[in-house]
């Protein structure tokens, strides 16, 4: 068990397209390779997974434990986990949760991924700056990213010379390496029917400038593990809608809710299928918006909901907890009647971000003790009347607005719950 990690000084530098290439390339060569996405992303780690095969964890180092992040990162093979923004970027005020944290506790090198198209020796300045910035943060290496000829990348390598520091590949500028995005983020691996040509696509572009070895000598064991705490399955059997309106659910957590014995089954609101008969029911976030028209005339789901709400704990999160409510408004201005379970009414007409971590003290729920969580979205609320799901502070300790509802056995919020609180 070996690891490193992929950073960059920025978003948008190429993180992600860097790691896919390397999972699928050396998956492609038989070698055991994983990926890790570091913070809060439901979108990133079905590419990984898509592109090598093997599952993908999130290593939150805001949310999670240390003793929860080792637990997570272990497994067979070699972990390549890709940084979220950049290498020191985290929550206020001083960076928590950033990728360099999981460096520090994991012990792992960092390989630099540089976006060159609107650089050429001043490379030399910003590369120094990371390697000096931190000294428990090791950078080893660097991927130069949207190389735009020979010329520029001599300019390159001879600006980086002076640091002594492996260049693992050049990578040219090509528009066929560029993902489709939408307000979330990208375009999740499932709706992608070009996905394996693009997989490969970017696993050959890097090859040609690849030194493997080099890369694959960076790579150092990962620290020992210790059993950590996990989520309480809120029941025996849970339902969980699963596709694409309802696709953000963190794999820990199911796995966590299996480990303890829990039965889990999975059903689709898009294919308008019932709710199976559970202790509890499960809707995930994702993006019900860009369905809602769908959502909004399938009877059997709808039906079969208020239905299991007599008798049965529904929880929704984000995407589902706007499902849960009277109605939601999409982009256009229509408003699309959902299951009428909570006294709420949402709307993507008027867009504004919410975007945090956020400290939860549940007041009732499926929760019974404090939880970490993470708030995305874009969606405003034009009613919302009910008890509340949640006492919240930000990331910085500031109390927050109580969030979220409970009505009978229904409750959610827009918060995605990451792990219980650390």
């Amino acid at each position: 068990m070996s690891g490193l990690i992929i950073a960059a000084p920025t978003s948008g530098a190429g993180k992600t397209t860097i790691t896919l290439a390397l999972l699928r390339l050396l998956s492609r060569q038989g070698i055991a390779v994983r990926g890790a996405k570091s913070g809060p992303d439901y979108i990133d780690p079905r590419f990984h997974e898509a592109a090598c095969g093997a599952p993908c964890p999130n290593l939150d180092a805001w949310a999670m434990s240390p003793d929860r992040l080792r637990a997570l990162a272990t497994g067979d093979g070699l972990l390549i986990i890709e940084g979220a923004m950049g290498l020191f970027d985290g929550a206020p005020p001083d960076g928590k949760g950033a990728v360099a944290d999981l460096a520090r506790l994991l012990q792992l090198p960092v390989v630099l991924v540089i976006d060159t198209a609107r650089m050429a020796q001043s490379v030399a300045a910003m590369v120094a700056g990371y390697v000096h910035h931190d000294p428990r943060v090791r950078v080893a290496g660097l991927v130069l990213n949207n190389v735009g000829s020979d010329r520029h990348e001599t300019m390159l390598r001879r600006a980086l010379a002076s640091l002594d520091l492996p260049i693992l590949a050049a990578v040219r500028r090509d528009p066929a390496l560029v993902q489709p995005s939408r307000h979330l983020g990208l375009v999740q691996a499932e709706e992608r029917p070009d996905l394996e040509a693009y997989l490969d696509t970017a696993a050959t572009a890097l090859k040609r400038s690849l030194d493997q070895t080099t890369l694959l000598n960076l790579a150092v064991p990962l620290p020992t593990a210790a059993p950590a705490t996990q989520l309480t399955p809120p029941a025996q059997i849970i339902a969980v809608a699963q596709d694409p309106a309802f696709a953000f659910s963190y794999p820990h957590m199911l796995q966590d809710w299996r480990d303890q014995g829990a039965e889990l089954q999975f059903f689709s609101p898009l294919a308008d299928q019932p709710v199976p008969d559970a202790g509890f029911v499960f809707l995930p976030g994702g993006y019900p918006e860009l369905h809602a028209g769908r959502l909004a005339g399938n009877i059997t789901f709808l039906e079969s909901l208020r239905s299991a709400s007599k008798h049965t704990d529904i929880y929704g999160e984000c995407g589902g907890y706007m499902v849960l409510g009277d109605g939601l408004i999409d982009a256009g201005g229509t408003r699309h009647a959902m299951a009428g379970l909570l006294s709420l009414e949402t709307s993507f007409a008027t867009r504004k971000l919410h975007l945090g971590y956020r400290s939860l003290t549940p007041l009732g729920g499926p929760f019974t003790a404090p939880v970490s969580g993470h708030e995305f979205h874009f969606a405003s609320t034009i009613k919302v009347q009910g008890t509340p799901l949640f006492k919240a502070c930000d990331a910085e300790g500031t109390q927050l607005p109580e969030m979220g509802l409970i009505q009978g056995h229904v409750s959610g919020s827009f918060a995605h719950v990451i792990d219980a609180s650390s």
